[in-house]
């Protein structure tokens, strides 16, 4: 039969059930059973077993693959609900009627494919009751996340319900669009991987920080001395109290008078940090020591780490509020969390140049400057003076020519950014995590810690239930998904060769099976060319979902085999039956740096769409 062999089907599918329609002539609660004949329904399945199983004629259709199609393949490709399970089942069902009835598939065949349907109705319904779940869950933290977001108070059932009403009642076009745009702004709000070390070790840093010992300080010497009305210390105090507590004042304007603690910023600055964690407060015009104060002298190793973290937080990121009349130091402050963050990312310590670069690149995007060269000056000296301070407060170590953050430094930005939404992940979170969950981790990670976190997560699995997780996952998921259990399972040993060899007739699995057959048993499974060129595309479209085109391909060309002539296998590319094969071979041709193939790949990223009407 030909290749669009469902298409000439489709006629004859809508004659019969319009044929089953005309011959009944029962009650009216039969017409039920008219219902389920979902000429659309049945015409899907048919496309999906033709695509996704490559059957080329509907006798292809074996129990075997049955089986396939609905626990596989179509919880893969359709989004459906619990509640349409039995009308899906029926479609099927009709299907396979309509298969036997009209000849397509011999009698007995029918009647095997019948009964095979009966046998996995239960697995299947509860296979998408659970795919249901899962997809709703992730709905419902989309949307919540978009709700914290647009700064609505999960705690206030009236403006959470105030804020969904809205939401929906938008048109359909532009809820598709907001969400779209908010995760395609979340995936910018992820930072890389790192190690944090025990609590115990933590908690000994942040007792011995000098933040710790100056607000201390700061609290014991304040207690019983008179405040401000605005909370805070006046001209004479403020002085004395950086006199007592030998505290540096390098921002202070020089021979200015103290005439209230803000000329005092250093000291300004621990007030309120203090006041922010109560460490201090104060009552009816005096200070005194606040609640919290004994428990960052004795407290245990989580309390006194989330009294630093407050601590910190006040410190080293305050908010300076408006853009007119902000001096350099309160610029440098305002956008010291970019100077963080990018320490954060780094796997090796940055200069203070470096560091004055970045910070200047913050504060020339978020401010209209009237002269940015001065600026940049006085705002490279306030950064010396911040970089001091972090170091100081146990949060920045002085390493080589640079500067890197400490133990300590690396929890506490990562609390911060955990709180302000970032996905943060912390190695060895992934060892107790599904395949399909350590695979979707895995996208974060750089190679060193990859590395970590796959050797972690099979030391603590037995390796064929490992393997057989990891085999479904390169079954259901996508090309970057696939790609990733393929290498997870490539750190595995030969005794999970026979379910490998089981899995290697699954039209996704068959080409990894392959290769990971002839690396690890010798097994004479040679790929065709056909089936590599598919393999490559994968490999460059699951690259594709995480990674900007250009770096996808130098990536993919620098992994393939030294005999592997590109421009041979793109003329091969464009018959791929691979859905992504149009977008990798346009990436290749915006990307390759031979002009000839790159031209090539372009040629053949057209008849790859014109072969698949112009999709």
């Amino acid at each position: 039969m030909a290749d669009n062999w469902v298409e000439s089907l489709a006629d004859d599918l809508q004659r019969w059930a319009d044929g089953r329609a005309d011959a009944d002539d029962g009650p009216i609660d039969d017409l039920a059973d008219l219902r389920r004949v979902d000429v659309q329904g049945a015409l899907l399945l048919l496309d999906l077993a033709r695509e996704e199983l490559r059957l080329t004629a509907p006798a292809d259709l074996t129990p075997e693959r049955l089986r396939e199609l609905l626990l596989d393949v179509f919880p893969d490709e359709v989004v459906a609900g619990a509640d349409e399970v039995p009308a899906i089942l029926a479609t099927a069902g009709t299907l396979l009627e309509f298969l036997g009835e009209s000849g397509a598939v011999p009698a007995g065949q029918a009647a095997a494919l019948r009964a095979e349907l009966d046998r996995l109705a239960p697995e299947f319904a509860e296979l998408v009751a659970r795919t249901d779940t899962t997809e709703r869950q992730a709905a419902a933290e989309v949307i919540t996340a978009m709700m914290v977001a647009d700064r609505v108070s999960l705690d206030d059932q009236d403006a959470v319900e105030e804020w969904v009403r809205a939401f929906e009642a938008l048109p359909e076009d532009e809820r598709y669009a907001r969400t779209e745009e908010y995760l395609r702004q979340a995936e910018e709000l992820v930072v890389p991987p790192v190690r944090l070390a025990p609590e115990a070790e933590l908690a000994a840093a942040a007792r011995a920080s000098t933040l710790t010992s100056q607000v201390r300080a700061l609290a014991e010497w304040a207690a019983g001395r008179p405040v401000t009305e605005f909370g805070d210390l006046g001209g004479d105090d403020a002085a004395a109290a950086v006199a007592a507590l030998g505290l540096e004042t390098p921002r202070r304007a020089p021979d200015a008078p103290v005439q209230d603690q803000s000329d005092l910023p250093e000291l300004d600055r621990l007030w309120w940090a203090a006041t922010e964690a109560e460490v201090l407060k104060t009552v009816g015009g005096v200070a005194e020591a606040g609640p919290s104060l004994p428990e960052l002298l004795a407290g245990d190793d989580e309390t006194v780490l989330g009294l630093w973290l407050r601590l910190f937080d006040a410190v080293a990121v305050p908010e300076h509020e408006g853009e007119d009349g902000l001096d350099a130091i309160e610029l440098v402050q305002n956008e010291l969390t970019g100077v963080l963050i990018h320490l954060y990312e780094q796997e090796a310590p940055s200069s203070a140049k470096v560091l004055a670069d970045v910070l200047i690149e913050h504060v020339t995007a978020a401010y209209e400057l009237s002269d940015g060269h001065a600026v940049a000056t006085a705002a490279r000296q306030a950064l010396d003076w911040e970089l001091a301070d972090l170091a100081g407060w146990g949060a920045l170590e002085v390493a080589g020519d640079g500067y890197a953050l400490t133990p300590l430094g690396v929890w506490a930005v990562r609390e911060l950014l955990v709180a302000d939404g970032f996905v943060a992940p912390v190695v060895g979170d992934l060892a107790e995590s599904t395949a399909a969950d350590l695979v979707a981790g895995l996208a974060w990670h750089r190679q060193d810690t990859a590395d970590e976190e796959i050797a972690g997560w099979l030391a603590g699995r037995e390796a064929e239930p490992a393997a057989a997780e990891l085999l479904e996952v390169m079954r259901n998921g996508g090309p970057g998904a696939r790609n990733l259990a393929a290498a997870v399972l490539h750190r595995m040993d030969a005794e999970i060769a026979q379910q490998v060899r089981d899995a290697a007739d699954h039209p996704l699995v068959g080409p990894y099976a392959a290769v990971w057959l002839n690396q690890k048993t010798g097994a004479p499974m040679e790929l065709e060319r056909r089936e590599f060129a598919w393999m490559f595309v994968d490999t460059v479209a699951g690259m594709l979902e995480t990674t900007e085109p250009a770096e996808a391909v130098a990536a993919a060309l620098a992994g393939a085999p030294a005999e592997v002539e590109l421009d041979a296998m793109i003329d091969e590319m464009w018959r791929c039956d691979h859905p992504d094969t149009p977008e990798v071979l346009a990436a290749l041709g915006d990307h390759v740096p031979d002009r000839a193939v790159a031209k090539a790949a372009r040629k053949a990223a057209y008849k790859a769409r014109s072969g698949r009407g112009g999709a």
